[in-house]
C-alpha cells in the first residue's frame, strides 16, 4: 500500500548541487539510501548500500537509521516496511512497478493455491507484500536452490511467481515444483539467436546470466547466478570479456569492481532498450532527492498484512545464513 501526503511541485532550485544535497538530508534525516543494482549510475553512487535482493533486505532488517529510502520498485520498499514497521519508508517515484509482481494477482493465486492443498508455498520476494502473506517462505534468486535444498523430499512445493526461476531452481535440486505462470518482462526479452550472434563475435567472451531468464537463454550460460553472483564472478574469473544477461544497471557496478574489463550487454529481440528496465528506470536522482525533503511518498501497510508477510520473509533470513 502507498501513502502520499501532499502533492508537493517537483521544482528543483537551478543550481543546486543534488549529491551534496541529498548527503546533507541523510545526516539531518538519519537516512539511509538503499539502492537495486538496476538503478541509474548516479544513484548508485549516492547510495549507502546497492546489491540484489537478498543483500538489500538484509540491510533492510539491520538498519539503525529512522527514515529508509528505497532506491527500486515497490515490492521492495514494501519488504523494507515490513522488516520495519517503525521506520520511514520512502520511495522516489510511487509508479515503480514490477511486471513480475504485476504477474501474480492475490486474487488468481489465492485460487490457484486452493488447487493443491498440503503444498509448501515458496514466493520469489519479487511479489507484493499480498502474495508474502500467502507463502510460507520467500526466497530470492540468491538462495532459491539452497531453500528448496532444506524442504523434506516429500513435502510438495508451490513455487511463485517466476516460472524461469522455477525451472531452473527444478534443474538444480531435481525438485517437482508446482509452478505460478508468472515472468520478468526484461529477463524474457532476451534473444537466443542474437546471443549466439553476439557470442560468435566475442568469442573470448564469457555468457553470464540471471536465472530469471528463459531456458534456451540459460543453456547458453557459462555462469548462472543472482546479480551479486554474477558481479562477483565477473570480478574473480580471469576471463576480460563478460556477455551480460541481466538488466544492464549491474554493468556500472561491475567495471567499477572490476576496472579494465570489458561487459557487453545481452540484446533484446526488439530494436529498442527493452533490456532495460521501464519500473526501475522511473526513479531518478531529483526524485529521490525530493523524496527525502518532502518525505513522501511514504509506503504504508496494514499491521495484519504486514504481521503476515514478515514470518514467510524471517523464515528466509533465518535458512540463508
Amino acid at each position: 500500500m502507498f501513502t502520499t501526503l501532499s502533492p508537493s511541485p517537483a521544482v528543483l532550485p537551478g543550481r543546486l548541487d543534488l549529491f551534496e544535497a541529498i548527503e546533507d538530508l541523510k545526516k539531518e534525516l538519519n537516512a539511509v539510501i538503499l539502492a537495486h543494482y538496476y538503478q541509474n549510475p548516479d544513484i548508485q553512487d549516492v547510495a549507502d548500500y546497492i546489491g540484489d535482493s537478498l543483500g538489500l533486505s538484509r540491510q533492510a532488517a539491520e538498519t539503525n537509521a529512522d527514515v529508509i529510502v528505497f532506491a527500486g520498485v515497490h515490492f521492495m520498499a514494501e519488504t523494507a516496511k515490513i522488516l520495519n514497521p517503525t521506520k520511514q519508508v520512502l520511495l522516489p517515484d510511487l509508479e515503480a512497478g514490477c511486471s513480475l509482481a504485476d504477474s501474480c494477482p492475490p486474487d488468481a493465486f489465492a485460487a490457484f493455491k486452493a488447487q493443491y492443498p498440503g503444498h509448501l508455498v515458496i514466493s520469489y520476494i519479487n511479489c507484493t507484500a499480498q502474495i508474502k502473506a500467502m507463502s510460507d517462505i520467500i526466497c530470492t534468486s540468491s538462495n532459491a536452490v539452497k531453500i528448496v535444498q532444506q524442504i523434506p523430499a516429500d513435502q510438495p512445493i508451490i513455487f511463485a511467481p517466476d516460472q524461469n526461476l522455477g525451472r531452473y531452481v527444478m534443474e538444480q535440486t531435481g525438485r517437482d515444483l508446482v509452478l505460478w505462470p508468472g515472468s520478468c518482462m526484461v529477463h524474457e526479452t532476451f534473444s537466443e539467436k542474437k546471443l549466439v550472434q553476439l557470442q560468435m563475435e566475442y568469442p573470448d567472451a564469457e555468457i553470464i546470466a540471471h536465472p530469471e531468464c528463459e531456458s534456451a537463454v540459460l543453456r547458453h550460460a557459462h555462469y548462472i547466478g543472482s546479480t551479486t553472483a554474477l558481479l562477483n564472478y565477473a570480478q574473480a574469473s580471469p576471463k576480460q570479456q563478460f556477455i551480460v544477461v541481466t538488466e544492464p544497471g549491474i554493468i556500472h557496478q561491475m567495471e567499477k569492481d572490476a576496472p579494465g574489463k570489458r561487459f557487453i550487454p545481452a540484446p533484446p529481440m526488439a530494436s529498442c532498450a527493452c533490456n532495460e528496465c521501464p519500473h526501475m528506470r522511473l526513479n531518478t536522482l531529483e526524485k529521490l532527492y525530493l523524496a527525502m525533503k518532502n518525505r513522501q511518498p511514504e509506503i504504508t501497510l496494514p499491521e495484519d498484512l504486514r504481521q503476515a508477510a514478515l514470518t514467510p520473509m524471517q523464515r528466509m533470513l533465518a535458512m540463508s545464513v
